[in-house]
């Protein structure tokens, strides 16, 4: 079991999905039940997926949560570039948020290989 709070993946992920979150609730009111909701989905499955890995009891199910945890990563990355080119957003704005998350990518794999070694 690891200590979520010390985790920077998880500190990091739940930085995103606070400033997408806030990006979010720019759009307009006809995208409530589309992009929106599914853009906070898929950021909140971010540091929720790292979260319930840590807390499971082996490295094996961490890392399939980290698995999960990526793929919503790509899911949030691909809504962000959506709602720049569908010009919700500028891209000076969701830029620094893209930028984040190709930074947890490159440390949930770092985190999944230095999992698949011990395994």
């Amino acid at each position: 079991m690891h200590n979520l709070q010390e985790l920077k993946i998880w500190q990091k992920s739940m930085d995103v999905t606070e400033q997408t979150y806030r990006l979010s609730a720019e759009f307009p009111k006809e995208e409530k039940y589309g992009l929106t909701s599914q853009i906070r989905r898929s950021a909140v499955s971010i540091p929720s997926n790292i979260a319930e890995g840590a807390g499971r009891n082996t490295n094996g199910e961490f890392k399939n949560f980290l698995g999960i945890a990526n793929g919503s990563s790509n899911e949030l990355f691909t809504q962000l570039i959506l709602s720049h080119r569908l010009e919700l957003v500028p891209e000076n704005t969701v830029k620094p948020i893209l930028n984040e998350l190709i930074e947890i990518q490159k440390m949930n794999y770092s985190l999944i290989l230095k999992f698949s070694k011990k395994i």
